[in-house]
């Protein structure tokens, strides 16, 4: 079975399962921590299925794949944000370099656009001469307004005059791009920290989301980053990027379960449009069958 890939090994492991002992289990937990769920939730979760497998006389390779599905899906949540008109409302993209976090702003920027929301676009990843062009590209292509300042300046000074621009023009949304110099961690902690200050105190009340996006090929890295993210500033909310045959998904799982921290966006190419709602009950069969698009 080890040449199997995850979905293959995942489905011939409940295709051999007759009320099995021990070494189904086990070989459970392997496939599960290498569908990037991590060790302690894939022990977690198999304990818990044998358990009450083995106290409620479960059988049937059908029914123990519905009860392992009713327990992952109790640990991811899905949520949705929309901004309240008329007010400044600020959603802060959080995550280390290369995950996503520009394109996902555009893409969030084009979606809350086209349903009415005056969006600009706070270029506040001030280190990266890229990412500000890249964020200043995607606003020329959109229409939508982008604040920037010379590079180096101080972040959180680019989204409080993107919040001023957003008050001055009657409410709306600012999605605010940040850096992710995760090797720099005590500076990069410390520059969120400030830009989280600045972006409360300038946002109306409840209308300021922190937002973590992680690139769901990188497994229990993605785990990683939302613990260092969360601790540092909080996080509101999850947007899964290149989200495709590649990526396993169980870090989402895994992250729900020790963070509480509900899904928002999903993101499956690079395309403005890859961009949709969670839907838990799909993930959760898209994992388990290994068929994601």
């Amino acid at each position: 079975m080890s040449k199997l890939s995850f979905g293959q090994k995942l489905k011939s492991l409940f295709g051999l399962y007759k009320g099995a002992g021990d070494d189904f289990f086990e070989e459970l937990t392997d496939a599960l921590i290498e569908g990037d769920l991590g060790a302690k939730t894939a022990v977690e979760v198999v304990d818990a299925l044998e358990k009450k497998c083995r106290s409620e006389k479960i059988s049937g390779e059908e029914v123990v794949a519905a009860e392992l599905k009713q327990m992952l899906l109790s640990y991811i949540k899905s949520i949705d944000f929309m901004p309240e008109p008329s007010k400044v409302n600020v959603y802060m993209l959080l995550g280390v370099n290369g995950v996503g976090k520009t394109t996902t702003a555009a893409k969030m920027a084009k979606l809350y656009s086209e349903k009415g929301v005056n969006v600009v676009l706070s270029a506040s990843d001030t280190f990266r001469a890229a990412a500000v062009d890249q964020i200043s590209m995607h606003g020329e292509k959109l229409g939508i307004r982008v604040v920037r300042h010379q590079m180096g300046s101080d972040p959180s000074s680019v989204v409080f005059d993107a919040c001023e621009s957003v008050r001055a023009s009657g409410g709306g949304l600012v999605i605010a791009d940040t850096a992710g110099r995760l090797h720099n961690k005590e500076n990069l902690v410390n520059e969120l920290k400030k830009i989280d200050r600045v972006a409360s105190s300038k946002a109306d009340e409840g209308c300021y989301k922190k937002i973590l996006v992680i690139d769901a090929t990188t497994g229990q890295n993605a785990v990683r980053q939302a613990e260092v993210f969360h601790e540092a500033v909080g996080v509101d909310a999850v947007v899964i990027t290149k989200y495709d045959s590649t990526a396993k998904g169980g870090e989402v799982v895994t992250i729900g379960k020790e963070f509480g921290i509900p899904v928002l966006f999903v993101c499956t190419g690079e395309k403005y449009e890859n961009i949709s709602g969670m839907n838990c009950e799909k993930y959760i069969d898209e994992f388990m069958t290994a068929k994601q698009v």
